[in-house]
């Protein structure tokens, strides 16, 4: 029988996912599920969104390829209807349409780095950043950040300590998944001199842009002073508009050889979605209030799960200012045991949660105690959730007070 390849075989399982068959095997018994491991909002999309998919079709004969780029309409509106309304200044040519961020993120980490290159990440990070590094040949250098400082950025000295003559970028979510840590203007400023000092790239991944739970607005890595060229802006409408599932994100730099470099990229893939591009077109006409309501509500949410994590004994969980996640540190053995205990042996009331242990998150070795809760759900769910998580915390045979 063929062999698959050594790389196929070495990539890792989704942390957020690999669960997933014994969830849907619980469920399959007859099981209630509370999904908590992956972001995947409960909330409407908007009706402009969806109404622009069927009226699209209505005009249309067959679902044909678009510009490798994406539509021509779509890269006007969000050059003038979304950035230039937020203070990020670009022109069409400046933006791309890609299948949705992670094919941006993954495009943005090609362009900036060959095989044997390094890219510094600040940690804990989107787990899929680690999977594409790996695929790419790319070592991540992590810079850590601390729990129990409420993820807060180290002193620059850190990213000196592991800066050496292959590294090519930073890499940074803000606001963060998993953390939900919100990286304050003088921390992307900081990190924006470091960029320049050692000539890199800083690919910033600011999709959870909308969802920030301070008065201080979002600083976007595009509107640091003297980072023109070295910016690279990771974006998508999954969440912002509650599309996950339409697949379209964008990739933006003033860098004209960065923007060259990721049209390659997307003509090897043909296109983007022409539906899910329909779909985002018709969201850029989402009026505030709707992101105002959707914005109050995660606040609700994440206080219900912040305030109620806090309560448990041994439980310690900072709170988060951007982004729909919690990070927790919580007393067991085994995060990545605990959770899977939770699918396939414990059940208070025919129910249970799922949950993300945070140890992919890391470069670090050695965190095992915490996981990665998403506020995704509405709040007298999350009240249930919350009661059956403490409970399982309480029977866990590896809790460790």
């Amino acid at each position: 029988m063929p062999k698959i390849s050594n790389k196929s075989a070495s990539m890792p399982s989704s942390a957020i996912r690999k669960l997933v068959p014994v969830s849907d095997a619980a469920e399959a018994a007859g099981v209630k599920v509370y999904h908590l491991n992956v972001g995947a909002p409960d909330i409407k999309s908007p009706k402009c969104a969806l109404d622009a998919v069927v009226d699209k079709c209505r005009e249309s004969v067959n679902v044909s390829y678009t510009n490798s780029a994406g539509l021509i309409e779509l890269r006007r509106g969000m050059v003038e209807k979304y950035y230039r309304k937020i203070g990020i200044d670009i022109d069409v040519s400046e933006i791309l349409i890609d299948v949705a961020g992670s094919e941006a993120f993954s495009v943005a980490m090609q362009i900036a780095a060959d095989a044997g290159d390094e890219i510094i990440v600040v940690e804990p990070f989107y787990t899929n950043y680690n999977t594409f590094a790996m695929l790419y040949g790319i070592t991540l250098k992590a810079v850590h950040t601390d729990i129990r400082e409420g993820f807060a950025l180290k002193s620059i000295d850190e990213f000196e300590k592991v800066v050496t003559p292959r590294t090519r970028a930073v890499l940074i979510s803000n606001p963060c998944n998993p953390s939900g840590k919100l990286f304050t203007k003088e921390e992307m400023l900081a990190l924006g001199e470091f960029c320049l000092r050692h000539d890199l790239f800083l690919i910033s991944d600011e999709v959870y842009r909308e969802f920030c739970y301070t008065d201080e607005p979002h600083f976007s890595a595009m509107n640091i002073p003297g980072m023109e060229q070295n910016v690279i802006l990771v974006d998508s409408v999954s969440k912002r508009y509650n599309l996950c599932g339409s697949r379209i994100g964008c990739i933006v730099s003033h860098n004209k050889d960065v923007m060259a470099a990721a049209l390659k990229f997307a003509q090897s893939r043909l296109c983007p979605p022409r539906l899910g591009q329909y779909a985002a077109l018709g969201a850029l006409d989402t009026p505030q209030s709707y992101f105002d309501e959707v914005k109050a509500e995660y606040i609700r949410r994440r206080d219900c799960v912040t305030e109620a994590l806090n309560k448990m004994p041994g439980v310690f969980a900072p709170v988060p200012y951007g982004a729909f996640y919690v990070v927790a540190e919580i007393p067991v053995d085994d995060a990545g045991k605990f959770a899977a205990w939770l699918l396939t042996d414990f059940r208070m009331d025919n129910s249970t949660v799922m949950i993300t242990p945070a140890t992919s998150f890391y470069g670090t070795k050695g965190i095992t105690n915490q996981i990665r809760l998403a506020y995704v759900l509405e709040v007298p769910e999350l009240q249930k959730a919350m009661k059956i998580f403490a409970e399982a915390l309480r029977q866990y045979p590896g809790r460790t007070i």
